[in-house]
């Protein structure tokens, strides 16, 4: 009678005929091929690692009990050995985001011996999750820490949970389980200035938004519409433009913006890169900043007080959440950083700064 077992077939003969699993031990190498997952993730699944799919853990479980296979005490002991090295995955075209989420992860990492890995990643290549996986396992990573936008990467969280790898995402809204998030709630500082506009006479209102492919470019745009309809203002679309969160792109849809007719009084950048850009292109057209036109931009990066006038933006405090984010990666092995964080998350909270950059409407 034929085994219904999926994984009965595969088991090969010894010598006199004997299955394989009798000729000799099997090891978690068998295990791993005949389950078609990383010895690390058969590691997780003897370990009950919470961060393995129901799926694949059934899978494996599957094999070991077909197999028989038990774990080699001392290859289990040098799994528990614990590598110190951090993984910060990121896809951002705004180098000051990177290196301020950066500093933000040392900041915690630091303190605690641990060493990071910066790895850049383009998540429309063939390869992105070969590539991310090699990176994982090369590294032998203690976990991950996701930025946007490959934070909202979806298969790339799943086979980050199937190679069993600890990870902590940061979003503009809640994308996972609490325990593996840093929100950041984009709409609401995007709603305060807004208001602020609409406190200071303007209806003639611009926006460069960021690119469709970041979730943030639709929540901060979003905060600008509640925040408008807050004062019975609504967005015009003629006069709502995509950027690309660069000073380029910047640049070029002002400009498109400022030859429009009626002219707006005031340009909302939803980053501050793209800010700097409406500043060179009112330049251009020989406007002044507040006088003839407000800016507003958003995160509060360094270049918004280079900026003459200094820029009134929202401050996003990019560095404190990779702090924190690097906090909760490293509470699986801290308890006392896994108790203080829940309250630590409700203070990111974006503000908006008021400078000189925004004054009353013409």
């Amino acid at each position: 009678m034929k085994s219904s077992s999926p994984t009965h077939g595969a088991v090969t003969r010894g010598r006199g005929g004997q299955p394989a699993d009798r000729a000799r031990r099997p090891t978690i190498n068998d295990v791993a091929r005949l389950s078609q997952v990383s010895k690390k993730t058969v590691s997780r699944v003897i370990n009950q690692s919470p961060f393995v799919s129901i799926e694949t853990r059934e899978r494996v479980e599957a094999v070991i009990a077909d197999l028989g296979y038990s774990p080699d005490p001392q290859a289990r002991g040098l799994a528990f050995r614990r590598s110190f090295v951090i993984g910060y995955i990121y896809n951002n075209p705004n180098p000051q985001y990177i290196v301020n989420a950066q500093q933000g992860i040392l900041d915690a990492a630091r303190q605690r011996g641990f060493e990071l890995m910066v790895r850049p990643c383009d998540p429309s290549s063939p390869s992105f999750l070969q590539e991310v996986r090699s990176f994982v396992e090369r590294q032998k990573l203690f976990g991950v820490i996701l930025f946007p936008r490959v934070s909202e990467n979806e298969p790339l969280v799943q086979l980050l949970k199937d190679l069993g790898c600890p990870y902590v995402r940061v979003a503009s809204v809640d994308l996972d389980d609490p325990d593996r998030m840093i929100v950041s709630h984009d709409s609401e500082g995007a709603c305060q200035a807004a208001r602020h506009v609409a406190a200071l006479g303007h209806q003639c209102i611009a926006v460069i938004t960021g690119p469709k492919s970041f979730r943030s470019a639709h929540e901060r745009r979003r905060g600008l519409e509640e925040g408008l309809a807050c004062e019975g203002l609504s967005l015009d679309p003629r006069y709502v433009v995509e950027g690309e969160y660069t000073f380029e792109s910047g640049v070029a849809r002002a400009g498109e913006l400022l030859r429009m007719t009626p002219r707006p009084t005031v340009i909302c950048a939803l980053n501050d890169e793209m800010a700097a850009g409406v500043y060179r292109a009112a330049h251009e057209q020989g406007l002044s900043i507040p006088k003839d036109l407000s800016v507003v931009g958003f995160d509060d990066a360094p270049i918004a007080t280079r900026l003459w006038p200094p820029l009134t933006t929202v401050l996003l405090p990019i560095r404190e959440m990779g702090r924190l984010a690097a906090e909760a990666l490293m509470a699986e092995i801290d308890e006392t950083l896994a108790e203080a964080l829940p309250s630590a998350k409700t203070r990111i909270t974006p503000t908006l700064i008021v400078r000189e950059s925004t004054s009353r409407a013409p």
